[in-house]
């Protein structure tokens, strides 16, 4: 890494979570196409697609030509696993609270949107909980077969006519108080 910030530290600014996500959900881009995209210059988005790939989030495709880079984000991030200091939980504190924001707006404008979409997509899309009573083990368990359920569906639809992109935010959140140490 060649800055001294953490990716957690890098990610912790509005744009650059906005830009990896836009990455990570629309693929490849150019700097002016993310400018774009989040409505901003060319000049912010360039600067920070920079400091993401300083920190092994984005990488530049080698797609490009000359000036006009194009990238996209690294699929699984190199995790360390040493304990975080100070900096970096409040760093992680506002990416938690970021991706709940973003999730909010999209959530938002499926809600506003969904009278322009066909029945049987607004019977599948939306908003549902599901509470369930599991053990911290099988809670493990739960979480790694959602992930594999998203993984399983990432691309289905590839070529398919009719296919759309969907957004599957997954939540598990706690009910009851913590027990008790």
């Amino acid at each position: 890494m060649a800055g001294s910030d953490s990716p957690l530290r890098t990610l912790a600014h509005p744009l650059r979570s906005r830009i990896l996500a836009h990455l990570r959900v629309h693929g490849e881009a150019t700097a002016t196409e993310l400018a774009t995209a989040l409505d901003t210059h060319t000049g912010a988005t360039s600067y920070h697609l920079r400091r993401l790939a300083d920190a092994g989030l984005v990488f530049d495709t080698g797609h490009g030509d000359g000036k006009r880079r194009v990238w996209g984000a690294v699929r699984e991030p190199t995790v360390d696993d040493a304990p975080l200091d100070e900096d970096d939980e409040a760093a992680a504190r506002w990416l938690q609270h970021d991706y709940v924001e973003h999730f909010g707006e999209r959530a938002g404008a499926w809600i506003e949107a969904q009278d322009d979409w066909p029945p049987a997509w607004r019977a599948d899309c939306g908003l549902v909980d599901h509470a369930v009573l599991v053990t911290q083990e099988q809670l493990t368990a739960l979480a790694a077969e959602l992930g594999e359920v998203f993984e399983r569906y990432r691309r289905a639809g590839a070529g398919t006519p009719g296919a759309r992109r969907v957004a599957g935010y997954s939540a598990l959140l706690p009910i009851d108080p913590p027990p008790a140490r």
